[in-house]
């Protein structure tokens, strides 16, 4: 066997002095930070990464080192230039110097970072998340909403432990107006990998009893602007973006513009200026309604004069009428008297006349009369006998006469 064998480290070491060699200028490398470890001596350990078009699979990854004295440098000044921690997940541009090690592998050295192309690389991100929601058509859903009136129940999104949410709720509380503000808190996360999935959850809550709720409020105030990352999220942008109620973010400083804030109906600076947003919209409302007070007492003012001045005009052709109807009245009355006396005294005198009728009447059918007259009442026992059938043969009978009366027997009937 004439070909060379070598042993492992052998060959390794080989390597190692080939790309010495061939690559011993340091290089820029746009990568993708992964695996960030901020190690106890100082050290930084990481892994870039490049990922596919897909931006999911895993083309290239290579292990890299930024040694503490040079990451007590790096770290402030990336901070410091881009507003974001250095962590994982990141686009960064760096300078790397390439090694070899026979133990370890290839690797990666990095000596200088770029802070301004992760700048670009975030305002990119915002830019393609913008672009896409107004290719679906909601990007200005929520600003097209017309805010109520008056805005004073507020469903608010925040940490319950936020400073920021103790300066909203106490400015509210005590406004100059003596506005009542309902508030009700809907928790959540604001930062960190779990923040996205919180804030939708709380607008899912919030979404149930959208009937008692006149507008959302997010905030956080304060913190890093790297905290502000889930805030560019295209998925929470797309629920705040098509929510029913206005929402008002006040989440950042002035200098901090997400896409939540872009696709928010009304955005602050902070959680304060929120606050204040809303009781100068109270103070508009009220003022609107004490002028529109003024408006209607000068109205119904006007209208009372009127109908005063009207009803006076009546008041009199009433009196006028009423005389006038009353004269005639009292004629008519006087001519339904006489008529009515003249009437009366007929009907009197008609009713006396048969009064005096039945009276004659009466006074000839009395028995004494009756008697008079040649008629006489037979009784038995004491009964007037009204018929033949009344009496037997052998019975007594008294008849009455006028001037007295005879007592019969029966001795015959026929």
């Amino acid at each position: 066997m004439d070909e060379t064998v070598f042993s492992l480290s052998e060959l390794n070491l080989s390597v190692k002095e080939t790309i010495r060699e061939t690559f011993n200028e340091t290089y820029w490398v746009r990568a993708e930070t992964s695996d960030v470890r901020h190690h106890r001596n100082g050290h930084c350990y990481l892994e870039f990464i490049e990922k596919a078009r897909d931006g999911q699979s895993i083309v290239a990854k290579a292990r890299a080192t930024i040694w503490s004295n040079t990451f007590a440098l790096l770290k402030p000044y990336f901070e410091q230039e881009t507003g974001q921690a250095f962590t994982s997940g990141l686009t960064v541009l760096v300078r790397v110097s390439i090694d070899f090690h026979e133990i370890y592998g290839y690797g990666l050295f990095v000596t200088d970072i770029d802070p301004s192309y992760t700048v670009g690389e975030i305002a990119r991100n915002r830019i393609l998340v913008l672009k896409k929601l107004e290719e679906d058509g909601v990007l200005t859903l929520n600003k097209e909403l017309p805010l109520p009136e008056p805005l004073n129940r507020i469903a608010v999104i925040s940490s319950p432990s936020a400073a920021g949410y103790e300066d909203f709720h106490s400015q509210l509380d005590h406004n100059n107006l003596g506005v009542i503000f309902y508030m009700k808190l809907f928790p959540a996360i604001m930062q960190g990998d779990k923040s996205e999935s919180s804030i939708i959850s709380a607008l899912e809550q919030i979404y149930e009893f959208k009937h008692l709720f006149d507008v959302v409020v997010i905030i956080r105030g304060g913190g890093a602007s790297s905290d502000l990352n889930c805030f560019d999220s295209y998925d929470l942008a797309t629920h705040f973006a098509q929510f029913p109620l206005p929402v008002i973010s006040g989440i950042g400083h002035e200098r901090d513009l997400t896409v939540i804030d872009a696709v928010a109906h009304t955005r602050v600076k902070t959680p304060t200026a929120a606050a204040e947003f809303l009781i100068n919209k109270a103070s508009v409302t009220i003022n609107e309604l004490m002028d529109l007070q003024d408006r209607l007492i000068d109205t119904t003012r006007t209208i009372l004069t009127h109908e005063e001045h009207q009803l006076n005009a009546w008041s009199k052709d009433l009196y006028h009428h009423a005389k006038s109807l009353l004269h005639t009245t009292k004629s008519d009355l006087l001519f339904l008297k006489d008529k009515l006396k003249s009437s009366v005294k007929h009907a009197l005198e008609k009713e006396q006349f048969a009064i005096q009728k039945y009276e004659h009447f009466v006074l000839l059918s009395l028995p004494e009369n009756m008697l008079k007259r040649g008629y006489t009442i037979t009784t038995k026992n004491g009964k007037t006998i009204k018929s033949v059938s009344d009496i037997e043969m052998g019975d007594m009978i008294k008849t009455q006469f006028s001037d007295g009366e005879v007592d019969s027997k029966i001795v015959d009937k026929r």
